[in-house]
């Protein structure tokens, strides 16, 4: 009992240091067998190009033990087997990889075209906001001009309230000189008129008693 055991653990040993992986050969149909022999019966035709999983190879009948992807163990001549896969299958890899760079060009062709489409986008957003950012500018400029002459303005008109304030005052100042020369004017014609008065009635009693003394000595030269 000890002594299967050991050359159980060698055979499943061995069967391990097989695992390894080799493809049916040329374009044919291959019989995967139960036994090593074409007198066993066939368990599956296996098409050239299969990948199997190598368990055993017997020299001294020709065939070796292989398993399935699906797991199937079977026997198949060794000469039908080849540790590289066959031209066809390196045809059909070439072309499903074909096909999916072929897909790929597509994607980055869809991708390109986008991102021009972007990029276009981008360019005409890009002079929007040039244009945008430039007339931005015009308006702060008018801005900055208009603010200046408001500026301008508020300084002119406080000179030309301080003018008017002092235009204000020099009339005010020509009126009471005015009123001062008016009423300098009617004393003056006060006086006057008092001189004329007080000259009339020196007149007027002057001038009779001039004509008296006239008569008097008239009378006098007479006699």
């Amino acid at each position: 009992m000890k002594y299967f055991f050991y050359l159980s653990l060698t055979i499943f040993s061995c069967n391990n240091a097989f695992a390894e992986t080799v493809y049916v050969a040329d374009s044919m149909k291959f019989t995967l067998r139960s036994g090593e022999s074409s007198s066993h019966k066939i368990i599956k035709m296996l098409p050239s190009g299969t990948r199997l999983t190598l368990l055993e190879k017997n020299k001294a009948t020709g065939y070796s033990q292989v398993k399935t992807s699906a797991g199937l163990v079977g026997y198949l001549p060794t000469r039908f087997t080849q540790d590289k896969p066959i031209s066809r299958w390196y045809l059909d890899k070439a072309n499903q990889e074909l096909k999916l760079l072929k897909s790929e060009n597509q994607q980055m062709k869809t991708s390109l075209a986008d991102l021009q489409q972007n990029n276009s986008n981008a360019v005409t957003s890009n002079t929007d906001l040039t244009n945008e950012r430039d007339q931005l500018s015009t308006d702060l400029n008018d801005l900055r001009q208009t603010a200046s002459n408001a500026i301008q303005l508020k300084r002119q008109r406080n000179e030309l309230q301080e003018r008017v304030v002092n235009v204000e005052r020099e009339l005010q100042q020509l009126k009471r000189e005015k009123q001062a020369l008016e009423d300098s004017t009617s004393q003056d014609w006060f006086l006057y008129g008092g001189i004329l008065s007080f000259l009339g009635i020196f007149f007027g009693l002057l001038i009779p008693k001039i004509s008296w003394q006239r008569k008097s000595h008239g009378n006098w030269d007479t006699f």
